[in-house]
C-alpha cells in the first residue's frame, strides 16, 4: 500500500445535484453533510473522499456493510455502487435523517435503521465492513460506539473511523477540553484517536486527509480555504472563491500516513479482533 493515496477524479455518486435536501424534515445544520449545495460542496467532498478511498483499504468485496451514523444517506448509496453485490445498512438516531435517506436512497440493497450508535439495533457478527465517518466526535461515550462496532462486525471485519483533526480543526484546544463546536463532545489528535480505537479494535493504519495540489496551491496564494469559507456567509464570497468551492472534487484530497498532525481529518483503519 503506498504511503499516499491519490483519490479518484470524479464523484462516486453519479450526480450530486438531483438530491433535494432543503426540505423541512431535513434541515441544514452545518454538521450533517449533504450533497447538492454549491456553497457546502467543499465539506461534502471532504467527507466523500473517505468513502471514495475505501477500495484501497478493504481487502475483498464485502457482503454486508454498515454505515454507523449515516446521516443524509448518500454514503450508503455510494458504497452500494462501490461494491455491486453488497447489502449496505445505514444507522442513525435522527428520525428525519432516516426518513429522508429511506425515501431518497432506499432500495433492495440500501436500507436504513433508526437507533442509537451506542446500542445499535442489529444482530451480532453481521457485517464485513463497518464505517463511522465524522461521528465519534459527537458521541459522549465513544467506547460504547466502538464496542458496538466490534459486536456487530464479524471477526476480521474492516473498520474505518474518521474525525476532524483537533490540531487543525480547533487549534489550541487541549486533549479532553470541551470543543467550541456545540455539536462536538470531544475532538482528537492522531495518537489519542488510535489509542482509543485500539482499546477495542485492532488498528492497522492511521491516515490523514490532506488537500491535494490544486487546493494546496490556492492556499499558498490566499491562505486557509476553510477559514475563507467561514469568514462570512456564502452570498458575500468573492466569485473566485465561490467558483473554487463549487468545483471541489474528491480528486482534490489525498490520504497519507505522513504529516498526521497537519492533516484536515484523521482516518483510522482497523479490524475486528
Amino acid at each position: 500500500m503506498p504511503d499516499t493515496t491519490m483519490l479518484p477524479a470524479g464523484s462516486i455518486l453519479p450526480t450530486t445535484m438531483e438530491v433535494t435536501v432543503g426540505t423541512p424534515e431535513l434541515g441544514i445544520t452545518g454538521e450533517r453533510t449533504v450533497p447538492g449545495i454549491p456553497a457546502e460542496n467543499y465539506w461534502f467532498r471532504r467527507h466523500e473522499a473517505v468513502y471514495a478511498a475505501l477500495p484501497h483499504h478493504v481487502p475483498r468485496p464485502p457482503r454486508q456493510v454498515l454505515d454507523a451514523g449515516s446521516g443524509e444517506g448518500y454514503g450508503v448509496a455510494a458504497m452500494a455502487r462501490l461494491w455491486d453485490a453488497a447489502e449496505v445498512v445505514g444507522v442513525d438516531y435522527d428520525a428525519a435523517a432516516v426518513e429522508h435517506a429511506r425515501g431518497t436512497y432506499g432500495s433492495s440493497r440500501c436500507s436504513f435503521v433508526r437507533g442509537p450508535l451506542t446500542s445499535i439495533p442489529l444482530q451480532d457478527n453481521g457485517f464485513d465492513v463497518l464505517l463511522s465517518l465524522q461521528v465519534i466526535e459527537h458521541i459522549w461515550t465513544p467506547r460504547e460506539l466502538l464496542g458496538e462496532l466490534a459486536r456487530v462486525g464479524r471477526p476480521g471485519a474492516t473498520v474505518v473511523i474518521s474525525t476532524p483533526n483537533r490540531l487543525t480543526f480547533s487549534p489550541g484546544l487541549g486533549r479532553r477540553e470541551r470543543p467550541a463546536n456545540l455539536f462536538h463532545t470531544r475532538e482528537y489528535d492522531a495518537m489519542e484517536l488510535a489509542g482509543l480505537v485500539g482499546e477495542t479494535l485492532e488498528v492497522d493504519s492511521v491516515l490523514g486527509l490532506h488537500h491535494g495540489p490544486r487546493l494546496t496551491a490556492w492556499e499558498a496564494a490566499h491562505g486557509s480555504l476553510p477559514a475563507a469559507q467561514l469568514a462570512g456567509p456564502p452570498e458575500g464570497w468573492e466569485p473566485a472563491l465561490a467558483d473554487l468551492v463549487a468545483g471541489v472534487d474528491v480528486a482534490d484530497f489525498t490520504l497519507s500516513g505522513e504529516a498526521l498532525d497537519a492533516s484536515l481529518d484523521l482516518v483510522v483503519v482497523g479490524h475486528v479482533r
